[in-house]
């Protein structure tokens, strides 16, 4: 592998997850001896330039400052005529910082929308820069997603669906592009010649506003999710066919069944269990897992695997999925129907008593699933409920599944993982596109069951390839950052709760301080910061381990439908068993750090893209309840303001610090709290509230609300909730400008952001349950 260049190694410090050192980069670019003097020098020159941070153990992370000198795309002026402009490829899930503009008279012509300059910085608040102009840079045209409206003298008006753009376009008469009034479109921004409304031209028109699926065609438009299979890759799917048992190992008597969710359109894995009747191991479990053979049908370096791959993930979205490959496989070949004989890659567990794996045996074999049973089927067979499909299967099928599950159970335990209990609702689409309601998606045993017959698979992937000495596409969760655990102790021992200090750190640790905090007020508050302080799980070709799930080694194996990872890991398995046709080529191993890292980043997309359309179908929800009160809990503190999630649908808005009752707000990074100054009022992490809702933006998702009522933590509501002073003017220190989260204009004294700012419903994802993503 080539030396990296230096955006190369700045992307890869970027989107890791928490600081890397220097053995890390080393690592992931496959840099041995000589190169690493190099990577020494580069790493010395980015850190120089203010683009990383060098922090605790000299581990590197994305600078919280922007270099000195660094290019700037100007958004715009604001009501009061400061001119606005944003940092070039700053990473779309960061909170982006503000920079005004401080105008050079030495420029050709005034700043306009639009425009690229090189600029020099100075910092004048944690994440608010004043910029002072350079040069004026050549334009790259930027796109944005949006509604056209008409506008006078025949021109017309483009209206962002991004909470990040805060700025209206103007669309002339020629660039209008035969858009229609409400018509969702994509267009370029041109940079403007004068100060003013910038403008923009239409590109592409890709549906209406209303439509059934407008919701998430915006989110796939945002995002630049592939939609469109090449001819050449849907013609391959078409022609796909049933494959022949040849020297398949034939699985088509084993009665295994797929278990999913009720709305589930593709069943990618099967199981069976059976107690074990080797004497030796009492107690103990033959487990099978079946995965569809995707490596069967897609094969390296054909069109279907460059879509596959360009994609890296299917995208579900609560009204459609936009799957990795196309539907005559994910719902076809490749989903394991019942009483339809499938291609399978499939892996032969024996367990003992206690949940631990003794031996293990891939194949690559022909099944027929026995029945495609739901969730709640299963869970209400074992609880004395069976219907007429579970009913003959509860004896020879069900139990035994529900038996080596008890077992696998115990292994889990004993290992100690980290257990959040964080919870997932899930949205019911109407057929014009409308939230029907949104419930809090049931948490079963049926579901943990096939959770840990997936995670015993995965596991044996991982240490089959090891063992083998094939390359692995692992599933990486590596320790916490030791800076954010002790951010996490320091708020800790304001509650007088303790976290494992003086020894080496592990999940059951994080458990432990959970149980302590379960039948606490905090409890909740706990469990976000504990998610928060925990690494990023991702792809890589070199084993750090699965700290979540307390695993010296994890590897995708089970979802090849919808993850590329998975398939590069059946494709490994094909070629260290030799198991014929599909195997993993050598081009293909030498290039896994860098599929790693694609793959990686499109899974953080996808879940960016269903995370936008979920809070626009809520926004849209809650649109027809303006002035209605909810409760919730203060989710996120931020200087601008409160983020709340409201309990009812899950939604998460913001609370502007200049509505909050009359004083001057600090922000308490280290107690996540906003401290009057005059009072001594505290709005804190966890803490139960009522709010009202004052604005709900269904185009950008957008929810602003208004805090009523605050519990303080601790306190029981019937004793102290209580009503907050009138919102005041005046929440913030004057002249002092606050800047709203991902790019929106600063929160200025006594005016509130527009409808535009917050953030919408992070709910269910409208996918499977937790089997599909660890």
């Amino acid at each position: 592998m080539p030396f990296p260049t230096r955006e190369q190694v700045l992307d890869f410090i970027r989107t890791s997850p928490t600081p890397v050192g220097k053995r890390e980069i080393a690592r992931a670019f496959h840099l041995r001896g000589q190169d690493r003097i190099p990577l020494k020098a580069l790493l010395k020159e980015l850190e120089q330039e203010g683009a990383v941070d060098r922090g605790h153990a000299k581990r590197l992370a994305a600078s919280g400052a922007l270099p000195e000198v660094t290019v700037i795309q100007i958004i715009g002026p604001d009501a009061d005529g400061d001119i606005w402009a944003r940092p070039i490829d700053f990473p779309e899930d960061d909170a982006e910082p503000q920079i005004v503009v401080i105008e050079d008279k030495k420029l050709d012509r005034p700043l306009a929308a639009g425009d690229r300059v090189l600029a020099r910085l100075e910092r004048t608040d944690a994440d608010v820069y004043e910029a002072r102009p350079i040069r004026r840079l050549q334009a790259r045209a930027e796109r944005v997603v949006g509604v056209f409206e008409k506008g006078p003298h025949g021109a017309g008006r483009l209206i962002p669906s991004s909470k990040r753009v805060k700025t209206e376009f103007i669309v002339e008469p020629r660039d209008i592009n035969n858009a229609r009034p409400e018509e969702i479109v994509v267009a370029e921004v041109e940079p403007a010649r004068r100060l003013g409304q910038p403008k923009a031209r239409i590109i592409e028109r890709i549906g209406r506003v209303g439509e059934p699926k407008a919701v998430s065609i915006i989110s796939i438009a945002e995002h630049h999710i592939p939609f469109q299979f090449s001819p050449a890759a849907l013609e391959q799917a078409e022609n796909a066919g049933p494959a022949p048992l040849g020297d398949r190992t034939d699985l088509r008597q084993v009665p295994l069944v797929t278990i999913d969710g009720d709305d589930a359109r593709d069943f990618d894995d099967a199981v069976w269990a059976a107690p074990d009747d080797n004497p030796k191991n009492p107690g103990g479990w033959r487990i099978i897992v079946a995965i569809a053979d995707v490596a069967w049908y897609v094969r390296p370096g054909d069109a279907l695997d460059r879509n596959a791959w360009e994609r890296g993930n299917s995208v579900y979205f609560p009204d459609r999925v936009v799957p990795m490959l196309p539907e005559e496989l994910s719902n076809g070949w490749c989903s394991l129907r019942p009483h339809e004989e499938r291609p399978v890659m499939a892996v032969e567990m024996t367990i003992d008593a206690a949940g631990q794996k003794l031996h293990h045996r891939f194949m690559r074999g022909l099944m027929r699933s026995a029945a495609r049973l739901t969730y709640e089927q299963v869970q209400a067979a074992v609880d004395g409920n069976p219907n007429d499909l579970t009913e003959p299967l509860l004896g020879p099928v069900i139990r035994p599944l529900y038996g080596a599950f008890q077992a696998l159970l115990k292994a889990r335990e004993a290992r100690g993982t980290l257990e959040l209990d964080l919870p997932e609702r899930r949205v019911f689409i109407t057929q014009d596109g409308r939230i029907d309601r949104i419930v809090a998606r049931e948490r079963l045993d049926s579901h943990r069951l096939i959770e840990e017959f997936m995670i015993a698979a995965n596991v044996a992937a991982a240490e089959a390839l090891e063992k083998k000495r094939w390359p692995c596409m692992y599933r990486v969760h590596d320790r916490p950052d030791e800076s954010r655990i002790e951010a996490l102790r320091e708020f800790l021992d304001t509650l007088d709760l303790r976290l494992a200090k003086g020894q080496v750190l592990r999940p059951k640790h994080f458990t432990q301080l959970l149980g302590q905090a379960r039948d606490t007020p905090f409890a909740e508050m706990i469990s976000t910061l504990v998610l928060r302080s925990q690494s990023q799980a991702v792809y890589a070709p070199e084993n750090l381990g699965h700290f979540g799930l307390a695993l010296q080694r994890y590897a995708h194996f089970t979802s090849p439908i919808r993850r590329y990872a998975d398939l590069l890991v059946h494709r490994a398995l094909i070629g260290a068993y030799e198991f014929g046709e599909g195997a993993l080529e050598k081009v293909a191993a030498k290039e896994f750090a860098e599929t790693g890292i694609h793959i990686s980043a499109t899974e953080r997309r996808a879940a960016a893209a269903e995370r936008d359309a979920i809070d626009r179908y809520v926004a849209a929800f809650l649109a027809d309840r303006v002035d209605a009160e909810f409760e919730g809990r203060i989710s996120g503190v931020a200087r601008f303001g409160l983020f709340i999630n409201l309990r009812e649908t899950g939604a998460d808005g913001i609370v502007p610090i200049s509505t909050l009752p009359n004083d001057f707000y600090d922000h308490d990074e280290g107690r996540h709290a906003l401290v009057g100054r005059r009072s001594g009022r505290i709005f804190q992490l966890g803490q139960s509230v009522t709010v009202r809702l004052v604005a709900a933006d269904a185009l950008t998702g957008g929810i602003t609300l208004e805090l009523l009522a605050a519990e303080p933590l601790g306190a029981t509501a019937a004793t102290t909730a209580r009503r907050a002073n009138p919102p005041g003017r005046h929440g913030r220190t004057p002249g002092v400008k606050a800047p709203p989260r991902k790019g929106g204009k600063p929160t200025q004294r006594g005016r509130a952001p527009q409808g535009k700012t917050g953030n919408g419903g992070k709910t269910g994802k409208g996918r499977k349950p937790a089997k599909k993503r660890r």
